[in-house]
């Protein structure tokens, strides 16, 4: 299968790359695609290399697939071309996530959405892929009422300025900031832009997407999104309230069974998710699942994933092998 990578160059980009290769995913011809300063470089993939091209030249050669990672404008600007050329997008960004004609896919949660007709599929933001690979086997068991989600996340989310920065900041080297602060010794409570309601737009983005995926809008979420200076991943502190009593164990047993959840959760012994544990692996950890005391039917739990693999570059992959797998792309 031809294959286009859109931002083949960016840290979500190369990690697409990585993610199709280690996957064996049959790309039978890669075409890298990346903004004009970087057309013409050289991209190695499996053994052999490729010139990355422009987005018309990426179009009229005419891909089955492409991934999408080249932020929100370049999305609403060319994903739409590369659907009316028949290549079916995969969309990384936040262009389409909330559009009522696309959907929104993590594959283990509601894959059984698509349909052959979906030539823009988008890709949920990186917090929200986390969680929700959690809340469905619990909402489908116990009915969730509200989650209470406070997210602890890395500067990969925010891309390679991140990343300098708090290396610079770390070896004491003034140089560009992706913040407004320092984030080396620190935690910001701010990731995107500030809304009318004094949410941010990440806050929201949780809360809507979860709606949409979960395909239920009685769900009542709320988060507040905090950046901090680690690397491997995502983590999230999340309360959930459900109609319905549960029993512990029984919670830990389901989401030790969830395809693409890993349960760590043995105190005794100080087993629990951190960043590093989720660093390069594709599942979600889950631990420190204990009963919200203050409260009927409430649980506590500690989600832990890296936000570059299954937060973006794995879930595209996954989404692109669920439509293989239906016949939807040859």
């Amino acid at each position: 299968m031809k294959i286009a990578v859109v931002g083949a160059t960016g840290l979500v980009g190369t990690k697409m790359l990585e993610v199709l290769a280690e996957r064996n995913f049959p790309v039978t011809e890669l075409v890298p695609v990346a903004s004009e300063k970087s057309i013409g470089k050289k991209i190695s993939f499996k053994g052999k290399e490729y010139e990355v091209v422009g987005m018309q030249t990426a179009i009229d050669m005419k891909p089955a697939v492409a991934l999408f990672s080249a932020g929100g404008n370049t999305s609403l600007e060319w994903a739409p071309k590369f659907a009316a050329a028949g290549i079916t997008v995969i969309d990384n960004s936040s262009a389409w996530r909330m559009d009522a004609d696309k959907k929104l896919v993590v594959p283990e949660v509601n894959a059984s959405v698509l349909t052959t007709t979906d030539k823009i599929i988008a890709n949920p933001n990186c917090s929200t892929i986390q969680l929700v690979v959690v809340l469905k086997p619990l909402h489908d068991k116990y009915k969730i009422k509200r989650v209470v989600v406070s997210t602890y996340q890395s500067v990969t989310g925010t891309g390679v300025k991140a990343v300098t920065q708090l290396m610079n900041e770390r070896k004491g080297i003034e140089g560009e900031m992706a913040y407004k602060y320092p984030i080396d010794l620190n935690a910001i409570p701010h990731i995107d832009v500030f809304l009318d309601n004094g949410y941010t737009k990440e806050e929201m983005k949780m809360t809507n997407e979860t709606k949409k995926i979960m395909g239920d809008n009685s769900i009542q979420l709320t988060a507040t999104c905090v950046r901090i200076p680690t690397i491997g991943g995502h983590s999230e502190s999340v309360n959930i309230e459900f109609e319905n009593d549960f029993d512990v164990q029984e919670v830990k047993d389901l989401l030790a069974q969830t395809p693409g959840v890993v349960l760590k959760d043995d105190v005794a012994n100080f087993i629990y998710p951190m960043p590093l544990t989720a660093h390069d692996k594709d599942d979600t950890f889950v631990g420190r699942i204990r009963r919200d005391e203050t409260q009927p039917n409430t649980l506590n739990c500690w989600v832990v994933s890296d936000n570059l693999r299954k937060g973006a570059a794995t879930n595209a992959v996954q989404i692109a092998e669920v439509l293989l797998e239906k016949g939807f792309v040859k």
